[in-house]
């Protein structure tokens, strides 16, 4: 099968390289796991060829009475009502004869339509025109159902390969008289009508989408039939019954409620039956839950809400002494502990090197004095007022400070004042009594600098002008 087989122009076959997807030309897939093995007696070959119609929606039987052989995804032309059809084989071999026995169709049926021949261009041309047919009638229909005002819902439209006839496809609750709806079909389309009526589970099949698993739903990817659900099921899981969560798209309960259904029943079979009470020297303790994955059953006593947990072994043993006239005391429930995950600390991994706390402390601090230099560097200039005393600078921090000419400039707000810098560092090298006032006395170490002799000087001429160093 070839790319150009999809009636959408896009891949969407066997060799789409996982283009596929809902509503996909692997709708309803088999893989034919027999293909390769050879059988003893040719003439046991199954002639019976399963064929699906409209990109997987319908599936067929057809009886292979040419002398080709037909593999998966080849197109071949079928007869239809008066007139023939396209079709795709899905199936051959002898896993049809299995699905023909579980849908309860016999090999030798009459009824079997024939395998015309391998579809050929014009065939396959025509069948291209008749399926662009499709959606414009799709729409013309439901305006016409909508004038006649029937209380119906149209799905889905086929027309037939060679075009001369139609299968429409609704939902309805109620019966529906649509005499005269098919008469404005047939007088519209110049077509022969056919009406089939769905229900809702064949509707999301034909749509398709994805569940709440996060996969295609399954009625459209290989579901094919459809069993009864009822709350029951439900019920034996020990599930919630929420109508919310456990419906799927069609509104009815979600298929995939069937399919654990056999484990939990034999799961089921270990707990005791006619277990619903159990008779106790206080009372009688009435059954609440069961938990099958613990093999626990819960029960209330009368004189209190509390749930006790009870193990199967010990539920028979009451159940075998309530069947001999005996009322155990206790109940024998065992204690719950709280499955509480246990918080592990998980170890330090140095990914780049060996990095310690001090390493990254001291990179840190690299980083702030790398920025408060670049700062007062900006600062620096709209402090001093120009490329003067950017100059100076280095000039006057070498200089030993002069008491009656720095220090009064200082009060006055005029000269230059002391880069932050290097107050910061002479207030680092000060003992912690130094700031407190200025009255203490400063160390040894300190004593022989100018400024401190000149302080008593500072002090006296505060009413003197400010001295310019440049004077």
């Amino acid at each position: 099968m070839s790319c150009t087989s999809c009636s959408t122009g896009k891949p969407g076959g066997c060799k789409s390289n996982g283009g596929c997807s809902s509503g996909g030309c692997n709708r309803l897939n088999v893989h034919d796991w027999l293909a390769n093995l050879p059988f003893s007696d040719p003439d046991s070959d199954c002639r019976i060829v399963e064929v699906t119609f409209n990109n997987g929606s319908r599936k067929e039987f057809y009886r292979n009475n040419t002398l080709q052989t037909f593999m998966k995804g080849d197109m071949v032309t079928v007869e239809g009502i008066s007139g023939f059809d396209v079709a795709m084989v899905n199936l051959t071999g002898e896993l049809v004869r299995l699905q023909m026995k579980k849908k309860g169709v016999k090999e030798d049926n009459p009824e079997i339509k024939k395998i015309m021949r391998r579809a050929n261009d014009m065939d396959l041309q025509k069948w291209r025109e008749s399926k662009e047919r499709e959606k414009p009638s799709l729409v013309r229909a439901r305006a016409i159902i909508i004038q006649l005002n029937l209380d119906m819902k149209l799905i889905e439209v086929e027309f037939q390969a060679d075009g001369r006839k139609a299968t429409f496809y609704y939902t309805a609750e109620d019966r529906v008289d649509f005499r005269e709806l098919i008469k404005i079909y047939a007088g519209e389309f110049k077509i022969k009508v056919e009406m089939k009526q769905i229900g809702i589970r064949q509707e999301a099949a034909k749509i398709g989408g994805i569940g709440s698993c996060g996969r295609e739903l399954c009625c459209s990817s290989w579901l094919s039939d459809f069993k009864s659900v009822t709350t029951t099921i439900a019920r034996y899981q020990n599930l919630t019954i929420n109508q919310t969560k456990l419906s799927g798209q069609c509104g009815r309960l979600k298929c995939c409620l069937n399919y654990e259904l056999d484990t939990y029943l034999d799961a089921l079979q270990q707990f005791p039956n006619n277990a619903d009470s159990l008779e106790l020297s206080r009372g009688t303790a009435q059954l609440i839950k069961k938990d099958i994955f613990k093999n626990l059953m819960w029960y209330v006593l009368p004189d209190s809400n509390k749930q006790y947990p009870v193990p199967i072994e010990r539920v028979k043993e009451i159940r075998a002494m309530n069947m001999r006239g005996q009322r155990p005391d206790e109940l024998g429930a065992i204690e719950l502990s709280p499955a509480k995950a246990e918080e592990k600390e998980h170890a330090h991994v140095e990914l780049v090197g060996q990095i310690s706390l001090r390493t990254l402390e001291r990179n840190s601090r690299k980083r702030k004095d790398k920025e408060r230099s670049q700062q007062q560097q900006q600062r620096g200039p709209q402090q001093g007022g120009g490329q003067g005393q950017q100059q100076r600078r280095p000039q006057q921090q070498n200089r030993p400070p002069q008491g009656q000419g720095n220090q009064p400039n200082k009060q006055g707000g005029q000269g230059q004042q002391r880069p932050p810098q290097q107050q910061r560092q002479q207030q680092q090298n000060r003992p912690p009594q130094q700031q407190r006032g200025p009255q203490q006395q400063r160390p040894p170490q300190q004593q022989n600098k100018p400024q401190q002799q000149n302080r008593p000087q500072i002090e006296k001429k505060k009413d003197q002008p400010p001295q310019n160093d440049n004077a």
